[in-house]
């Protein structure tokens, strides 16, 4: 499993238990982990709109139509790395894979214009290199109580019934258990009297393309002492993420470091807001990147012995969109 030694997890200890607001993001293999004060953020072409906190400028709001095109990978490409994950979870190196794809899109906005038009509960802008618009709560930390929010499972709200099929799928309902259970562990690691204070919740998402519901628990545990304050020391043993990564956690990341034929650098990493007191993070899905001039949109899903591989690739597309409406 990944060493989390980064120095910087240092500089954010330090930042919190001196009270000093900064924001982080940690990419999804834990190599790189950036820290910024509040006067830093700017300078370095990084914007941030959490639910708490904004440092964006107005925009002047405009009209354009979203015109978005997506050239997914062919079903053969996605076929191969769904088939490596199959056979791990046949050999019981996993029971639960995020798999993910990177698809190439045409948009006629910019990363910034994407940035102020989308309506998302976490959205970070850094360098004009990513643009993310994430409704999935990491942790949150209120007065040294710990919140996570996992979020697996979702469907195409225009199905009869959805919500109800939703949380009555077999495979997504496995899946949802396996993550909560999987984070329940996690905070263990942090606090104590963890327990799942709601099961199951569905969300709405509205999308310029179709509207989803995705459905989350909520888990919490009191801040065991040696980690109050210490906004690193905790992100060292939660990450990376296990919503995005699978369960159990080592053996799951070889699998789809296998499988997966890109690099996720940033995507489903994890990204927060310290204010001084209380901590808000995120993890980093809904991702656009540019790379050699063109826009790759980074998605996917969760996989289990039960998945079917044409619903997965339907779900991987699914989750190409821009929440403008």
């Amino acid at each position: 499993m990944l060493k989390n030694s980064h120095p910087n997890f240092d500089k954010m200890d330090e930042l919190s238990q001196k009270k000093v607001p900064f924001f982080f993001m940690v990419d999804f293999l834990v190599e790189n982990v950036l820290v910024f004060t509040e006067n830093e953020l700017i300078k370095n072409s990084l914007y941030i709109d959490f639910q708490n906190n904004t440092d964006i400028p107005d925009q002047q709001e405009n009209q354009t139509n979203i015109q978005l095109k997506s050239f997914p990978e062919s079903e053969e490409i996605y076929k191969k790395g769904f088939d490596k994950v199959q056979q791990n979870l046949k050999l019981g190196n996993s029971y639960l894979t995020n798999y993910t794809c990177k698809t190439e899109i045409e948009i006629n906005l910019t990363l910034t214009e994407i940035f102020h038009r989308s309506k998302a509960k976490y959205k970070v802008l850094y360098h004009d290199q990513f643009v993310c618009f994430s409704p999935e709560t990491f942790v949150e930390i209120i007065d040294n109580e710990i919140f996570t929010h996992p979020m697996k499972g979702t469907i195409d709200a225009s199905t009869k019934n959805a919500a109800e099929v939703l949380k009555n799928d077999i495979k997504e309902k496995a899946e949802h258990y396996t993550v909560v259970d999987l984070l329940r562990n996690d905070l263990s690691m942090v606090a104590d009297e963890v327990k799942v204070n709601e099961f199951q919740r569905i969300d709405f998402i509205q999308t310029n393309n179709k509207d989803l519901y995705a459905m989350s628990s909520e888990i919490s545990g009191k801040l065991k002492a040696e980690f109050q304050n210490k906004t690193g020391s905790i992100m060292k043993k939660l990450l990376p993420a296990g919503s995005i990564l699978g369960a159990p956690k080592p053996k799951t990341l070889n699998v789809i470091l296998e499988a997966e034929n890109h690099r996720r650098g940033f995507y489903t990493g994890v990204c927060g807001w310290f204010d001084g007191k209380n901590l808000d993070s995120c993890v980093m899905i809904r991702f656009i990147e540019k790379e050699n001039g063109k826009l790759y949109f980074k998605s996917g899903g969760g996989i289990t012995h039960l998945s079917n591989f044409a619903d997965e690739y339907q779900e991987m597309k699914n989750k190409i969109y821009v929440p403008i409406h």
